[in-house]
């Protein structure tokens, strides 16, 4: 998510696809753009840590 957000944004600076709304990962003056990437941020640290198996 994070790294299409990216590439479509210097994308649009060098000119090569359309400008649209897209926001700057973690960068936007709305707060549901920064809640929804650190929600999502969130999601892949915890499948992260309990990724791990405890053996008994």
């Amino acid at each position: 998510m994070f790294f299409a957000q990216v590439f479509e944004n210097i994308g649009m600076n060098i000119g090569l696809m359309p400008i649209t709304g897209i926001t700057l990962p973690f960068m936007s003056y709305g707060g549901s753009s920064i809640a929804t990437s650190m929600m999502a941020v969130g999601l892949v640290l915890s499948v992260g840590l309990r990724r791990k198996k405890t053996m008994f």
